[in-house]
């Protein structure tokens, strides 16, 4: 307000300072929506587009005050939801040509879920549940709670697999509910045999290397061969191929949104008669 007359007006374009791939221009164009009703955004790529350096991702015009009092938000929101789209790509060319496909977690920024979420897809991944809500995800921490935890009994996860239909069924009854996804995480290859018997929809392996994981693949193919099994637990882009290759149906990456960096964006002013520059 010092710097800028309230009458100017101008252009200014986003442009990729570094190759990735797109999120979130509809998100921007709520941002700019809101700043000023003279204000509009032109978009001149689309979400889930790979660019390089130097390619024009969208132009701002109208008021040059509400231009500048946007931008960090735009920025803020195209350069955190791209970073996401762009790793999920990496992850997704990393295990081209297995059948393993790559899911994001729950391991979101509060209050940023469903756009960190709407980013994964953006890069090519799948989203796992929205949230708890989404799905049943009976973890460690839920079989583990027994006596030691202050709780009344603990749980196989074969019986924890019988009890969670149980409570649809019952909950649920006549909802479309009740037959959510039920998974289940296990750790060693005993604990799968035994809970393949109960047929979940999904079994998450947690934390095993190769050689087990391909293990438990052939005893999934022998016992139920339509449960889908994902892996999980030191996953990276280093290590994504071989979990790949080990036959497993997902892997659930919680670096999709936990450790994705920004992607470089800049706005510049584009000069033009009757533009400020």
């Amino acid at each position: 307000m010092a710097l800028v007359p309230p009458d100017a007006v101008g252009r200014a374009t986003i442009v990729a300072r570094q190759s990735g791939v797109i999120a979130g221009l509809p998100a921007a164009a709520v941002a700019v929506a809101e700043m000023n009703a003279t204000q509009s955004l032109v978009c001149h790529v689309s979400d889930g587009q790979a660019v390089e350096p130097g390619t024009p991702v969208a132009t701002l015009s109208g008021s040059v005050l509400a231009i500048l009092t946007a931008e960090r938000t735009v920025l803020n929101l195209l350069g955190r939801m791209s970073g996401i789209a762009s790793l999920a790509a990496r992850y997704v060319a990393a295990v081209s040509g297995t059948k393993a496909r790559i899911y994001d977690t729950r391991k979101t920024t509060a209050g940023w879920r469903r756009l960190e979420k709407y980013a994964v897809r953006q890069g090519g991944a799948c989203n796992h549940r929205l949230g708890l809500y989404d799905a049943i995800l009976i973890k460690d921490n839920h079989l583990a709670f027994g006596a030691e935890a202050g709780g009344a009994a603990s749980y196989s996860p074969g019986k924890a697999v019988r009890q969670a239909r149980q409570f649809l069924a019952e909950t649920f009854a006549g909802d479309p509910r009740a037959d959510m996804i039920v998974e289940v995480e296990v750790d060693s290859l005993e604990q799968l045999r035994q809970v393949l018997i109960e047929r979940p929809d999904i079994v998450l392996l947690d934390n095993m290397p190769p050689e087990m994981l391909k293990a438990g693949v052939k005893l999934r193919d022998e016992l139920a061969a339509e449960v889908q099994l994902e892996a999980s637990g030191g996953v990276n882009l280093a290590t994504v191929r071989s979990i790949a290759e080990t036959g497993v149906d997902r892997i659930s990456v919680g670096a999709l949104t936990h450790s994705a960096v920004v992607l470089d964006l800049g706005l510049d002013w584009q000069k033009a008669a009757g533009d400020v520059g």
